[in-house]
């Protein structure tokens, strides 16, 4: 059980051992964004390659789960207190029974059924183990953080059963990217970054105001930083840190 946070079910990486069917459930951990989540679902929605699309609103307190509650094509999530966004993709990913899982957002501007395409097309042809998608020509600021630091970002595929045998991965909130990238990195898988063109998001600051949203800034930042002293002691550290999964996914 993740600090302060649900008693997620013991995932068992041998009840999905075998080959990659192809099958996909987007992920769409939410915190407070009832005015710009439905943007979102609707452009997964309209990909014919999605099988199952999950809205998991991380405690919000806002009208986030009760925008998407009543879709049809939607299983919405509400969960009684805020995890962070680790807990949250857990929490939508222990709702799937697909091979891939493709993460999205709830803040994305831009997004259309064709960047769920080409995001998924490297993974679906097998030319990667994950994908992660890279704003480009959607605004100056959010492209440029980007560039600066890629892994960061909140847009991938990635295999389910990699990602549920992550250690801790409940429990770092923020630092949910790195910790999936450093983990990709040491098994040796083939990521490849995919242009999502015309894609942004909203600063912190615009959402929040400019004291709310530098304190939020601040948490994250915060939180991405205590993951790399993590992974920097774990690295040095015994093998027997490494994580569960210790094969390429089998193709």
């Amino acid at each position: 059980m993740g600090k302060g946070g649900l008693a997620l079910p013991q995932y068992d990486a041998r009840r999905t051992a075998g080959r990659h069917t192809g099958t996909v459930t987007a992920v769409i951990p939410a915190y407070n964004e009832e005015h710009r989540i439905r943007g979102v679902v609707e452009a997964v929605k309209r990909s014919e390659a999605v099988e199952r699309l999950i809205v998991v609103s991380d405690g919000s307190t806002d009208r986030t789960y009760d925008v998407v509650k009543d879709d049809p094509d939607v299983f919405a999530l509400q969960l009684p207190r805020n995890l962070g966004k680790g807990g949250a993709m857990v929490a939508g990913a222990m709702q799937a029974n697909t091979d891939w899982l493709l993460f999205f957002d709830a803040d994305l501007m831009g997004l259309s059924p064709n960047h769920v395409h080409a995001l998924l097309r490297p993974v679906l042809t097998r030319e990667a183990d994950m994908a992660v998608g890279i704003f480009q020509g959607g605004r100056f600021l959010t492209d440029l953080a980007q560039c600066i630091a890629p892994s960061i970002t909140g847009q991938r595929v990635v295999s389910r059963r990699f990602f549920l045998s992550l250690p801790g991965i409940t429990d770092v909130r923020y630092g949910v990217e790195m910790a999936i990238g450093f983990h990709a990195r040491r098994q040796g898988m083939q990521i490849q970054s995919v242009v999502l063109d015309g894609v942004t998001h909203p600063l912190k600051e615009e959402k929040l105001g400019a004291f709310q949203g530098g304190k939020a800034r601040m948490r994250m930042y915060y939180e991405m930083g205590k993951y790399v002293v993590h992974a920097s002691r774990t690295n040095s550290g015994s093998r027997r840190a490494a994580p569960a999964w210790h094969e390429r996914p089998p193709y």
